[in-house]
């Protein structure tokens, strides 16, 4: 059994014992936290896929740890004008472990949409007021005939 989650604006896939990292989250070490953006869940033969989430599903994970990732170096050079800049960049990561995963919510139900009451239109009042748009009146241009100058040469 595996899902497909995500998590910071990207998605993993996971099953359960699964250990990885990903964009940071507000947890500290061995708290338990629910993941409820779960994509897809995979089931030997049964495939639930959601539009964009499926409702009800979770996984479940442990937060192991809060870490950095390896420093990147941002190098930026101007050439010939003597400009050189050198920054380093760690970004914030939280490796989680994967507890188990639930879909709670079954094939059927997600196949299955719930109808909404029609609601009839309301016919527009006579007493709205309609706008008349100002004519623009095109007058026609003359044109302009060009003489041409004899010079001396």
């Amino acid at each position: 059994m595996y899902a497909v989650i995500r998590s910071g604006g990207k998605q993993y896939k996971v099953s359960k014992d699964d250990i990885i990292s990903v964009e940071k989250l507000t947890a500290e070490a061995g708290d338990k936290i629910s993941i409820d953006e779960v994509l897809m869940i995979s089931e030997k033969d049964n495939l639930i896929l959601g539009d964009p989430i499926i409702k009800g599903a979770t996984v479940n994970a442990e937060v192991l740890e809060q870490t950095r990732a390896k420093k990147i170096i941002v190098f930026k050079k101007k050439r010939r004008h003597n400009y050189r800049r050198k920054n380093g960049h760690q970004q914030n990561l939280t490796t989680l472990k994967i507890v188990d995963i639930k879909a709670t919510a079954s094939k059927k139900a997600a196949a299955k949409k719930e109808e909404a009451p029609k609601e009839e239109k309301t016919k527009k009042s006579a007493s709205t007021k309609k706008t008349t748009a100002k004519k623009t009146v095109k007058t026609a241009t003359k044109t302009r005939s060009v003489k041409k100058v004899k010079t001396k040469e």
